[in-house]
């Protein structure tokens, strides 16, 4: 098992040690000595937008725990899973997790689903988790909690979690072999788009019914939503020009404005992608996972959103900075930046040390990803100065996330600190660093990555080498089989 020479964040020690680390990467990331602690914290800083004042900078990041039932219910692991984000402290519940708009647009069985059957129970998770924070915090004042509609465009598998069932906007020649996807795969015709439009509003009409204080409509990760960004060689109304390929925003947008008026709206953004990577071939073997290495492909490649077109391996923000611009205009005041796909270029979306079961080692330090991240949320705060943004793939931050944290703050490169998988095992986080409490080392993510390989292997979500309720469980003998067979454990 092969890590490079990448240092281990964990050793470093202390922050002048972690900048000394950053210093020579060649990293000019902030890192303050001393994190703040009380009213007078940066992080502890009200901030207005849309109308809302949010309590303080920590969020949550939308995170399925693919625990659902197949009815489209949440289960008890979900909602204990929301009932930590309200324990957390933080102020921002950015969606919760994904939510599917129609059955057949699920990522797997057990997504949430939002349909007049499961509406009730999808308002008693907002219930619950603002209960948590009451309980927490005392109140919940400057608490602000969305929902993430979605629709997996083409990762969908419905209905079994061996069986993909893509519905595609446009023929990728690297992604459809990449995922086996054979000339007769599904592309949504206009009318299905705008049908699906439809489903978007109404949700969203159902998701205000239920006090949620906004959606997002999520343009990441390789869902359908990001994957119109990118649809430049599909042919009609939602492909080709920039402004065919965010119809789709802009239809949802105008039916939201007029089926749910007041009704805020976030836009969850992969702000700029990369070719998809696979496990470097010259050096991997039957039990040994190869860094990652880009998959073949041809230039120009005209298939990704936010990088050069000549050199899918280089970020250019001009669509992206052109589509922030339009959704401005739209009405549109909070993004939440994150890069990407999980899917086919883990390294770019989650930073980490240790790939899941399906990915690769990594093919730079995990500080460089960080680092890649936060660069480019402040390059689009700084051209959107107006704009909410919020930061994401900070976890790999470890021991100084809250360092980090509150130099970004403090120097204005981003609004929220979005937290993900680093709050499934120590969820009281924000909490604590809010409180001037010590980080609970022992409870921090070190990335091990298995809450991704669990549910890419058909089981539940979860940090499952921290927290007692997945340790214990019987997935997690499942868990340590699949990743000795793949040479992780």
């Amino acid at each position: 098992m092969k890590f490079g020479d990448f240092a281990k964040v964990k050793s470093l020690g202390s922050p002048a040690g972690f900048r000394a680390n950053l210093e020579q990467l060649g990293l000019a990331m902030p890192c303050d000595d001393i994190v703040a602690s009380g009213p007078t914290s940066p992080l502890a800083q009200p901030l207005a937008v849309d109308g809302f004042t949010v309590g303080n900078r920590f969020a949550i990041q939308p995170m399925e725990g693919w625990d659902g039932e197949t009815t489209g219910h949440p289960s008890d692991n979900t909602r204990r899973r929301w009932r930590h984000f309200g324990l957390s402290g933080a102020k921002f519940i950015w969606g919760g997790e994904a939510v599917a708009v129609r059955p057949d647009g699920r990522a797997n069985p057990n997504q949430l689903l939002l349909t007049a059957e499961t509406e009730a129970s999808i308002g008693e998770l907002r219930d619950g988790l603002v209960a948590a924070h009451r309980e927490a915090m005392g109140d919940d004042r400057g608490l602000v909690v969305g929902l993430q509609l979605t629709h997996s465009g083409r990762f969908c598998k419905p209905y079994d979690q061996k069986r993909m069932e893509p519905k595609i906007l446009y023929r990728h020649p690297v992604l459809d072999a990449k995922f086996r996807l054979n000339d007769d795969v599904h592309v949504l015709s206009d009318g299905e788009i705008r049908a699906l439009i439809d489903d978007y509003v109404v949700a969203a009409r159902r998701a205000q019914k239920l006090g949620y204080d906004f959606v997002d409509l999520k343009h990441c990760h390789g869902y359908l939503g990001h994957e119109f960004l990118s649809s430049k060689t599909r042919p009609g109304e939602f492909g080709g020009s920039l402004e065919n390929r965010t119809r789709f925003l802009r239809e949802i947008v105008a039916g939201i404005h007029a089926e749910a008026p007041g009704l805020k709206i976030g836009m969850r953004m992969s702000a700029a992608d990369f070719v998809s990577f696979r496990p470097d071939p010259e050096q991997s073997g039957a039990d040994t996972l190869g860094p990652g290495t880009p998959d073949p492909h041809t230039t120009p490649f005209p298939y990704t959103f936010g990088s050069s077109e000549n050199d899918p391996l280089q970020i250019d923000l001009t669509e992206t900075k052109a589509v922030l611009a339009i959704a401005r205009d739209l009405g549109i005041r909070m993004f939440n930046i994150t890069l990407g796909s999980p899917y086919y270029n883990p390294h770019l979306t989650r930073p980490a040390l240790y790939p899941p079961s399906d990915g690769y080692q990594p093919p730079e330090d995990p500080l460089v990803g960080v680092m890649r991240h936060l660069s480019v949320t402040r390059e689009l705060k700084e051209a959107f100065p107006e704009l909410m943004v919020m930061a994401s793939g900070l976890t790999y931050l470890q021991e100084f996330l809250p360092n980090v944290a509150q130099a970004l703050v403090r120097e204005g490169w981003t609004d929220l600190i979005g937290l993900g998988r680093m709050v499934l095992a120590y969820p009281e986080l924000p909490a604590d660093v809010l409180a001037g409490k010590a980080v609970q080392r022992k409870r921090l993510c070190r990335t091990f990555s298995d809450c991704t390989t669990a549910p890419r292997n058909g089981l539940v979500s979860g940090c499952y080498p921290l927290d007692a309720h997945y340790k214990k469980s019987p997935e997690m003998a499942t868990v340590t089989l699949i990743k000795k067979a793949a040479n992780l454990a």
